[in-house]
Parts: structure tokens; sequence; C-alpha cells
């Protein structure tokens, strides 16, 4: 394919398809990884490098969708994304510093965020975002972030100011980029809804970015609904699928009224799964289309196999 393209130089892009490869955006669709992260893995690192027609469009092959995979299965190790292609081109193991880089972003951002440098912290997340997948991104530094930063705030001096000032700012991040994104999708979105008694559930606003990152509409009600009007908002919304988040124990009847005459799939998130393990395991069984999930991740796994996103 690559002797095709260099030999004929103005065969355009719609021929280039035809003979087997792949777009930017479909290599995107079909690896999660979105276009800008792959253009900045192509820019630093040399991680991916793809044909490119007379015009300057990128194509991809169908290897440099394996090698793509193969980069997440490291990053998914926990690797950082600068060790990445010396790992793949001279097939040596992960070394065992691997951690290094991870601590030290998350230092950063615990730093800045003490000192409530709003600008530090985004620039921060900012170059992490463009690095690394949502899956990534969640699972090697936000979720650990948040585990460190609530044992640093029991019973500090100062706690609840950093709290309240690092999700407010996490929910206007995600906010935003999310209103970015459904601004240009279309379709069914998901609902998610705060069931808690936490204003700012920040696992809440994990699930609805990484269901927003995979082109997955969504509305995020940062409030509990009376029994009732979550029927009434899903009439309404006519949502795909409708994520219940609670971080608190749950009168278990209540639960079943609340999600009584929704006809789409439910899926209950959170801590409460943990505190009603055996109840919820017992529900869901009994109740079409129900799941439930400990954390975003899950939750976005589970969204995945049942084709919701």
């Amino acid at each position: 394919m690559t002797a095709a393209l260099q030999d004929e130089p103005g065969e355009d892009i719609a021929q280039a398809l035809e003979d087997g490869w792949l777009p930017i955006r479909e290599v995107a669709r079909q690896t999660g990884v979105n276009a800008v992260t792959l253009r900045a893995w192509e820019r630093r690192y040399g991680l991916i490098v793809p044909q490119r027609t007379p015009k300057g469009h990128r194509l991809f092959s169908h290897d440099h969708v394996q090698r793509i995979h193969t980069i997440l299965t490291w990053l998914n190790r926990g690797v950082p994304v600068s060790q990445v292609k010396n790992l793949i081109d001279s097939a040596h193991v992960a070394p065992d510093a691997v951690e290094n880089e991870w601590h030290t972003l998350r230092q950063t951002l615990v730093q800045a965020i003490s000192e409530l440098a709003e600008r530090r912290v985004d620039d921060a997340f900012n170059q992490a975002m463009a690095l690394y997948p949502p899956r990534t991104l969640c699972e090697q530094l936000l979720l650990p972030l948040l585990r460190e930063l609530e044992q640093r705030w029991q019973g500090q001096f100062g706690a609840q100011m950093e709290r309240v000032f690092f999700l407010s700012w996490l929910r206007s991040k995600f906010g935003a980029r999310i209103y970015h994104n459904n601004r240009q999708l279309h379709g069914a979105p998901l609902l998610l809804v705060n069931h808690s008694d936490l204003p700012l559930a920040p696992h809440l606003w994990l699930s609805a970015w990484l269901a927003s990152s995979a082109d997955c509409p969504v509305e995020v009600f940062d409030w509990p609904l009376p029994t009732g009007e979550l029927a009434l908002a899903v009439e309404h919304l006519q949502p795909r699928a409708v994520l219940l988040y609670s971080s608190q124990a749950l009168h278990l009847s209540a639960l079943a009224k609340l999600l009584g005459g929704i006809a789409c799939p439910k899926l209950i998130v959170g801590p409460t799964v943990c505190i009603h393990q055996a109840e919820l395991t017992a529900l869901a069984g009994d109740t079409p289309e129900l799941f439930v999930a400990e954390d975003p991740l899950s939750a976005h796994q589970i969204l995945i196999q049942q084709g919701l996103v």
C-alpha cells in the first residue's frame, strides 16, 4: 500500500481509503485514542508515523492500529508515554521506575491545588490530556489523585477550601468539554444523575467525561431527583441509558420506585454498590437491563459492552 501511494502522488484520499487505508477519525473510533492525542504521539515521540496524502491527510494501516493497541497496553500498565517507544522498539520489559512520572505529575497537581493555583492545575492537566487517552488518564492519574487528595483532606486545616476549589475546577473543566462535545454530537444522550448528598461528586463527572470522550452525548443532573421526576426526565430526554451515581446508603425500596417505569438500560454506580453489594446484585439479576459498577472505569466498560457508547 505504501508503494502505491508513493508511486501515484496525485491519488486522492478516496482512492487511498478504497485501498484499505484508514483516516484518523476511523482510527480514533477503533482505538479510543482521539485525533489530538494521535497527532501528539507522532509529533513529540514518533510513536506512530502515518502515511500522508499529497494534501497532507494522515492515513493509517491496520499495522498502525495494532501498534496503537500495543501502546495502550503499555500505558494501561502505568508506563508513561515518553518511555513507550523504546520499550516497543527494543522489546524490553518495563523498568521498575515507570511509576515515577505519574507520581511526579500527581505531586505537581497536589502542590498546585494546595496553593489554589487554578492556571497551574489547568496547564498540567491539559498537557496530560493531550498525551493520554481519557481512560488511561482516569486510571493512572485522576482516580489515584482523588484517593490521595481524600487522604490529605482527612482532618487537615484548609481541607474544605482545597476540596471545594479542586472539585469546582473539575466540574467546570469537564462540564465545558462535555458542552463542547454535545454541540457536535447527535442522538440519544446518556443521562447521569447525582443521587448523593455530595454537591460535587467527582466520579459522576469522570463517568460523564469518559462517555462524552467516546462521542456519546451526555446530560448531567448534578442533584438528586424526587421519585417520579426521574421518569419524567427520561420521558423528555429519551436517553439511551440512565446512570445513577450514589456515594451513600440507599433505601432500596425507594430506589425501586425511583427506577420504576424507566424502560431504558439503568446503571447504578459508586460506593453505594459496595454498601449494598448483595442486595443490588440480586436486584440487577431480577431487573432487565439493570447493571451495577463500583467506579467510573467499571461503569464505562459496561457501557461499552452493552453498546451504549
